[in-house]
Parts: C-alpha cells; sequence; structure tokens
C-alpha cells in the first residue's frame, strides 16, 4: 500500500562518524514524498549516509526520521518493508543466487509456496535464471547488482532504498535496473535512489540535490 503523505519526515538532522569528525548533516530536514525519488550529487555530499539513515541502519547523532507510520525505522520496518540494495551488494558468497533470495524472503517471513513464485518472477525479469544455482561468489559485477535488486525485491517490500544501482554498467543492465524500480512504484510502491547516473536522470517523480552540502573551496 502506498504511504499516504510522506514516505520519510527528515527533521533537524545531525550526523557525524564520531566526536571529532566533520558534520555530514547538520541542521538537514526533508519529507521524502512517494513515488520515485532520486538523491543527487557528487561523491562526499551525502548520499549513501542518508539512505543507511532512512533505512534506521545508522542512527541520528541529533534530529530525527521517521517513516510513514510515525515512528523510526526499526528492525520489523527493516525486515518486513524495507528492500536496501548496498553498492557492496551483501550477498552470501558460498550460496547460491536462488538460496540468496529464498533466505531473504523467509527472514521476511513469506509463505512458502508465494516465495517461490517471487523467486522465479525476478529471476526471469532480470534475466537472472541462468544463473539461479551457481553460488554468488561466481557471478560477474552484472549480475551481482541484478542479484541484489531481486533479492530486495522478492519480499515485495513498501519501498526500495538503492545505493548506486547502476555503477559501473553498461547501457543495457542499466534500463533494465531502472525499468525495473519504475515497473515497480507504479504499483503503488516507492522508491529513494542514491545516484550520480546522469543515465537516470529522467527516471524520478523527485529529485533530491545534496551537493549544496560539500564545503565550498
Amino acid at each position: 500500500m502506498t504511504p499516504p503523505a510522506a514516505l520519510f519526515t527528515v527533521r533537524d538532522l545531525h550526523h557525524r562518524y564520531g566526536p571529532r569528525r566533520a558534520w555530514v548533516f547538520a541542521g538537514f530536514g526533508h519529507g521524502f514524498t512517494p513515488g520515485l525519488t532520486l538523491i543527487r550529487g557528487p561523491s562526499g555530499c551525502g548520499k549513501s549516509t542518508l539512505l543507511k539513515l532512512l533505512a534506521g541502519f545508522l542512527p541520528p547523532t541529533a534530529g530525527s526520521v521517521t517513516t510513514w507510520h510515525g515512528a523510526p525505522p526499526d528492525e520489523g520496518f527493516q525486515r518486513r518493508e524495507l528492500g536496501f540494495v548496498f553498492q557492496q551488494f551483501n550477498l552470501l558468497p558460498a550460496a547460491t543466487l536462488r538460496r540468496n533470495l529464498e533466505l531473504a524472503g523467509a527472514l521476511a517471513g513469506v509463505a512458502a509456496a508465494p516465495l517461490a513464485a517471487a523467486v522465479d518472477h525476478w529471476l526471469g525479469r532480470l534475466g537472472l535464471e541462468p544463473w539461479q544455482r551457481e553460488p554468488a561468489e561466481t557471478l560477474s559485477g552484472g549480475q551481482l547488482q541484478r542479484a541484489a535488486l531481486a533479492r530486495a525485491l522478492v519480499k515485495s517490500p513498501a519501498v526500495l532504498l538503492l545505493d548506486e544501482p547502476t555503477s559501473g554498467l553498461d547501457d543495457a543492465n542499466a534500463a533494465l535496473i531502472a525499468g525495473t524500480v519504475r515497473d515497480w512504484c507504479a504499483t503503488g510502491r516507492s522508491a529513494v535512489i542514491s545516484t550520480h547516473d546522469p543515465r537516470l536522470a529522467d527516471s524520478g517523480h523527485a529529485v533530491l540535490d545534496l551537493a549544496h552540502l560539500l564545503p565550498v573551496e
């Protein structure tokens, strides 16, 4: 179900990676609306950090992040309602591609029959069927990127957070991933994509540019 108003609400956010480190965010606020939002900006502006704060993987140093439920993202939200695609993919290297997807769905509480159907669907949609019995550690970088998206989608989350999902991909694979996310959002779900890929420029319903947060030399 589409969150009715704000997807995430960020208020007076402060965050840094240690008491002597520079602030990544200092007094940042933003309301993320349902649909597809692009977070843009050069390396070092805080795109990946913001995604992890939205997911609840990082706690704010000060300020707040709340979901459409009116509460901070917690483990239950992460397990059932959030699909996250990391830059490092974070697949289990020795497990097969199919097993990686099955485990993600099982941990989210998806029943066996719908989970098997979802695994088959996303393997097919993302062109991964021929490698489903291969260990993840044997896949190419492009296959891993598609596999990470499939793993996020298999539990049918309400929202996707994707960190540079098309980085290093050729045009065909970038278009496949972008099209899959757009189609997903067209079903009433939402996504937030961190990217500096100009090929995604026309994909979003909204754009948040963090370039202004970098210090001026």
